[in-house]
């Protein structure tokens, strides 16, 4: 996994166990391609949580052009990374990766507070 910057908007440096989620190298390298493909090389993506899918939460991520005042900010590889106060207590300690299978593809959450996920792994419950 790739170990990154962290700080908050202040500019404080976090130590890394702050920071709630973590991405593998295949994510990262696929999020700096689907970013140079949207023209958005220096926009931050932001990972988070809404209520939503067939189990209750469903994850998120887009492209944004700042963060918000409350938000966590990491830098991973050159990848930057915002994420909601709601969100971060929700993802806290999940890890992002990406898989480039046929069938299931794409990026996954692994999300240790899910306590359930529904089929298309979109969507989870606590």
């Amino acid at each position: 996994m790739s170990r990154g910057a962290w700080y908050n908007l202040c500019g404080e440096h976090m130590t890394q166990p702050q920071f709630p989620i973590r991405l593998t190298e295949r994510a990262i390298t696929r999020i700096k391609q689907v970013l140079a493909r949207q023209g958005k090389q220096d926009a931050y993506l932001r990972i988070g949580v809404r209520a939503g899918g067939c189990s209750g939460y469903e994850q998120v991520m887009l492209p944004v052009d700042a963060p918000r005042p409350n938000d966590l900010v990491a830098e991973f590889d050159g990848v930057r990374i915002v994420i909601d106060p709601k969100s971060a207590a929700i993802l806290e300690g999940a890890t992002v990766d990406y898989t480039g299978q046929l069938i299931g593809g794409g990026f996954h959450f692994d999300i240790p507070k899910a306590k359930r996920t529904c089929g298309c792994g979109t969507s989870f419950s606590l």
